[in-house]
């Protein structure tokens, strides 16, 4: 009894700070998210005020808030959207796979260290974090923007790549043989094929099931499958995530709006709870030592992710002030960062990499999100036009007789 009133506590004083912090947030013109992840650094541990009880529920809740973050980008699009993007987009993910992987894995090279943590560092600085882009996505209203699907085009291919990614460091990691490592990445490959062809064929069998009218079925009938397709997919070594953006993909119609309108307060109360986790989990002591390394690492890899989207959204005919957006928009890393510097320190991969991850990924989710804003700025958007006025041939005026 004594530890549940603790945790209702705990509980309660981390909501109402949250709370807080988000109105001054959108008060100042300023994304709530590097505000949330200030809040997790003082209840941490080290931190001004450590929470003890409630750490563990504060976990399992930001394991929901990306989860949730995730299904409802899925539920903006549907299965046909996703594929012609998806097939549109494919160059795009190599050079961003180019772009951003292979900084990380020379960077790990000039600081001395081998190969499997060149492996290691350059998938912490290929992947951005889908949860923290969502986020500031809903956060300036730009779902709807062209930009958009490119950006998200974006990031499911990072994440599909995660699915084969994963499998292969952690069979590195544990050294087993080539045969092992190459069952575990025919399972996430053959799950990540099975999970999306039943988006795309069975998609509207699904929204059937599912019934639009009962406002409280609906809700537990999306979250439990989603809650359900992201944990089998997490099993079998496949990104929770993914399976939580292909539930939303299957999902159409009726059912699709509807559950977008029950689930938006449920996203945006673990959204919170996932970037104070965050927080929560860097020791603020670690940070000083690897301030420098971490700052020129963020600096080089969100210049290239910025080229990214330049590039991506180029290709697909977007406006220079859309191709600014998208690259901008892209530069956070996150949740999958931090999995792979943890699968590494667990294998006991080089001691430092822990805290030079933990640094680099609060550098890029604090100052991502503030930069995204800068487009949305008058002078930011005077400038984009006075670009695309001297990039426009004026017409020739010459006559020819």
């Amino acid at each position: 009894m004594h530890d549940t009133s603790i945790l209702l506590i705990e509980l309660g004083t981390v909501l109402l700070a949250l709370s807080l912090l988000g109105r001054l947030g959108r008060r100042i013109g300023l994304s709530p998210i590097p505000l949330y992840l200030i809040a997790g650094l003082a209840f941490g541990h080290g931190g001004l005020l450590p929470l003890s009880a409630s750490e563990e529920f504060i976990e399992v809740g930001a394991e929901m808030g990306v989860i949730l973050l995730l299904v409802m980008l899925g539920l903006e699009y549907t299965a046909s959207e996703l594929v012609t993007n998806l097939r549109a987009a494919a160059p795009a993910g190599l050079i961003d796979a180019a772009l951003n992987a292979l900084p990380g894995a020379a960077f790990a090279l000039l600081m001395g260290w081998d190969w499997t943590a060149a492996l290691v560092l350059a998938g912490i600085t290929w992947v951005s974090s889908s949860g923290v882009i969502a986020k500031v996505l809903g956060d300036l209203g730009r779902l709807g923007n062209r930009e958009t699907p490119v950006i998200l085009s974006v990031l499911v291919i990072e994440d599909l790549a995660m699915a084969l990614y994963l499998p292969l460091l952690t069979a590195v990691l544990a050294g087993v043989s080539l045969a092992a490592g190459a069952t575990s990445l025919l399972i996430a490959v053959a799950t990540v094929m099975v999970v999306l062809l039943v988006a795309i064929r069975f998609g509207n069998a699904i929204s059937a099931f599912i019934s639009a009218k009962d406002a409280e079925a609906l809700l537990l009938g999306v979250l439990g499958l989603t809650l359900l397709v992201s944990g089998l997919a997490d099993k079998l070594q496949v990104s929770a995530a993914v399976g939580a953006f292909l539930v939303g993909i299957a999902l159409s119609g009726q059912v699709a709006h509807h559950a977008v309108l029950l689930l938006t307060p449920l996203r945006d109360l673990f959204a919170a709870v996932f970037f104070v986790f965050f927080g929560l989990s860097t020791h603020p002591g670690e940070i000083p030592h690897v301030l420098l390394p971490a700052l020129a690492l963020a600096v080089l890899t969100m210049s290239t992710k910025v080229l990214t989207g330049y590039l991506a959204a180029k290709r697909a005919g977007i406006a220079l002030p859309g191709r600014v957006r998208a690259g901008l928009a892209l530069m956070p890393r996150g949740e999958f960062s931090i999995v792979i510097a943890g699968l590494a320190v667990a294998a006991g991969v080089e001691p430092q990499l822990a805290s030079l991850a933990t640094a680099y990924v609060l550098i890029t989710v604090v100052t991502g999100p503030m930069l995204a804003r800068l487009p949305d700025m008058e002078w930011f958007k005077a400038m984009l036009r006075r670009r695309s006025a001297l990039a426009t041939p004026v017409p020739s005026t010459e006559t020819h007789m």
